[in-house]
């Protein structure tokens, strides 16, 4: 028998396994069982999946949560809202800096803003709270000299908070 004739014989076997739409018909054991039935067998009937009503009702509350969410956070707190801007910045010396910033806040708050100066390596060199008492419009704009340790390449407001007034 030669290699062609046994190649031609491989083939002839594969394609009776297979059924008319050519997918390969399931293993059968001895005793003449599928895999699948011997997988029932063994561990169980898989669990039907979920019934079309179900998924509509889940998919139609996850689709509310979702729209909740989206409305929680677009709503503004009522605390009011702090948001700091830097303006710009001078840098006179090694020993020194200028900062100008904008801070908006609820008009009759104190604010205290921690305002840095970077050297090009990015290191804080210079650093300074700046406190921002009530004022009569919600913007207030501010420039403050802030010294420094080295020579730096910028400054900005790093971070604001609301001081708490003492009753």
């Amino acid at each position: 028998m030669s290699t062609e004739d046994s190649i031609g014989d491989n083939n002839a076997a594969d394609s009776t396994a297979a059924n008319s739409a050519g997918v390969p018909a399931p293993e059968r054991s001895a005793d003449g069982s599928s895999s699948e039935t011997r997988l029932a067998n063994r561990y169980g009937a898989p669990k039907p999946g979920l019934s079309s009503r179900t998924k509509i009702v889940l998919g139609s509350l996850a689709g509310a949560a979702a729209v909740g969410a989206v409305i929680f956070m677009a709503i503004p707190s009522g605390a009011g809202t702090l948001t700091s801007k830097d303006v710009g910045f001078t840098i006179p010396d090694a020993t020194s800096a200028v900062v100008d910033f904008n801070v908006t806040k609820p008009a009759e708050a104190t604010v205290d803003c921690a305002v840095q100066v970077l050297s090009d390596s990015y290191a804080v060199v210079g650093w300074k709270t700046v406190r921002i008492p009530p004022a009569e419009t919600p913007t207030v704009s501010v420039s403050t000299s802030v010294r420094t340790d080295s020579l730096g390449v910028t400054g900005g407001v790093n971070a604001c908070w609301i001081v708490e007034q003492e009753s």
